[in-house]
């Protein structure tokens, strides 16, 4: 990530001159068009899709090679690995090549990675699947935020909201309709299902970037004397290696492989070492030490959507498994979830301020998962279908919110690599949910792992809650 380049800091005060400002657009230049953000909305809703709608597929695919919760669980985590490797080096990759060609390139490796899916013979293969559509998807939202940002640059004017609001609806909404979809596919397709549909997706999304998204504008050098962006590869090498190294260590939290931690430090000390060091580092660790509202926005971002992760993968397979629902039951049980999360990202994006929807998140978040401890077999319906709309408010509230964040605490000229950061926190949460839930559940779901779990994420949600009225930052925009 490079260095401010503008003259507000991250708390609201100067750093110094403010950039000159670009030149406007002719006036017959719309600007953030329809057929702009179509391509962008299509592109990025693969990834959080593909998150949550295998959810209700886990009890299926299990049964179809035989095998148990806990190997089913790595369907998640390989996608949330390749997520949080790529999102931040695909998100440099934009800001350094070009959004238009990291997002194309994407799209390829995403309908090859849904037909490898959907004919994949044995789980080993399925495996491979999940891991290039980790890769594919995570190409969409970063290269978004940086077309958006060329093309505010173009016109001389910020990214209006409303269209910001549309890309994180997308996103929010794609994962909030995922288990209800996978559910519905489990049903009357079949488990394949769920990686089929990422073709025709794709291809539509594909076909409307060559048509819509404009060519990349030359990547030209901050100032006059300054060198020309570079990607830092040795940067992104060490940042790969030691994230995937935490990575296992949090899969496998019910016999903690405490090695893995010093390969972790060694990496990790390296990374830091040469970030400081070179000219353009592929995460400035001076600027981000300083930008602690940025920080704190990310680990808000994980920790919260660990809980909802460990609701919409851990209370899933209890209703399947302990409850006897069906996938397609199951689906219909988490629609007040999905449907509240669309309705909270609605609002959440009219939101002005940052506190109040984040304030109210964390109290969801407490209460559903207290609700979560007192579940069991003779449960009514209707608390069941409250308990996922407890879950589904924060959903919304915490994805358009922290978006929101980033958009105000990051550099502007790399947002790409600051937005694929931002995921990475949320897949690392999601990474350590499955891990949970594969801790609580060990080969099936059942009432005392569920209470487990709840009693876990009871802490963390309270946690959460500190955190986030503890913020100064989030005061000054409320």
């Amino acid at each position: 990530m490079t260095r401010y380049a503008t003259g507000r800091s991250p708390g609201g005060g100067t750093t110094g001159p403010p950039r000159e400002a670009p030149s406007p657009a002719p006036p017959s230049a719309p600007g953030f068009s329809t057929r702009l953000t179509a391509p962008l909305l299509m592109g990025s809703l693969l990834n959080p899709l593909n998150t949550t709608m295998i959810s209700t597929a886990l009890v299926a695919i299990g049964h179809s090679f035989g095998i148990g919760a806990a190997d089913t669980a790595w369907l998640i985590s390989v996608l949330y690995l390749a997520s949080a490797v790529a999102q931040p080096v695909l998100g440099k990759l934009a800001d350094t090549l070009g959004p238009r060609r990291v997002f194309l390139a994407g799209l390829v490796v995403v309908i090859a990675s849904g037909l490898v899916g959907a004919l994949a013979p044995d789980f080993g293969t399925l495996l491979v699947s999940r891991l290039l559509l980790g890769v594919g998807t995570s190409a969409a939202y970063p290269a978004a935020m940086a077309v958006l940002r060329d093309e505010s640059r173009r016109l001389g004017r910020p990214t209006p909201r409303p269209v910001l609001a549309r890309l994180s609806f997308a996103a929010l909404g794609s994962a909030a309709v995922g288990p209800a979809l996978g559910g519905l596919l489990v049903t009357f397709v079949g488990w394949r299902g769920i990686f089929a549909v990422n073709v025709p997706i794709a291809l539509l999304a594909l076909g409307a970037a060559l048509l819509w998204i404009p060519a990349d504008p030359p990547r030209e050098p901050a100032g006059a004397g300054a060198p020309r962006p570079s990607l830092d590869p040795l940067g992104i090498c060490l940042f790969s290696g030691a994230l995937t190294v935490l990575v296992f260590f949090l899969l496998d939290l019910a016999h903690p492989r405490w090695w893995l931690l010093a390969p972790f430090a060694v990496l990790t000390a390296v990374l830091v070492r040469w970030q400081l060091r070179t000219t353009q580092p592929f995460i400035d660790i001076r600027v981000l030490a300083g930008n602690g509202a940025l920080l704190r926005t990310y680990l808000r971002h994980g920790l919260g959507y660990l809980l909802i992760y460990c609701v919409m993968y851990g209370y899933t397979q209890w209703l399947e498994e302990a409850r006897g629902f069906s996938p397609g039951h199951t689906g219909l049980l988490m629609l007040p979830m999905s449907l509240a999360a669309l309705l909270c990202s609605l609002l959440g994006a009219r939101t002005k301020g940052l506190r109040a929807p984040l304030t109210v998140a964390c109290v969801l978040l407490t209460a559903g998962a207290a609700v979560l401890a007192f579940l069991s077999h003779d449960t009514p319906l209707a608390v069941l279908l409250l308990a996922g709309a407890c879950f589904g408010a924060p959903q919304g509230l915490i994805g358009t919110s922290n978006q929101a964040a980033v958009q105000a605490y990051a550099p502007p000229e790399s947002i790409g690599a600051a937005a694929g950061l931002q995921r990475t926190a949320q897949y690392i949460g999601a990474i350590t949910a499955s891990s949970l839930i594969a801790l609580a559940y060990a080969d099936a779901a059942s009432d005392a792992g569920l209470h487990l779990m709840a009693g876990v994420a009871v802490v963390l949600a309270v946690l959460l809650t500190v955190l986030t009225l503890t913020d100064r930052a989030l005061r000054a925009r409320t």
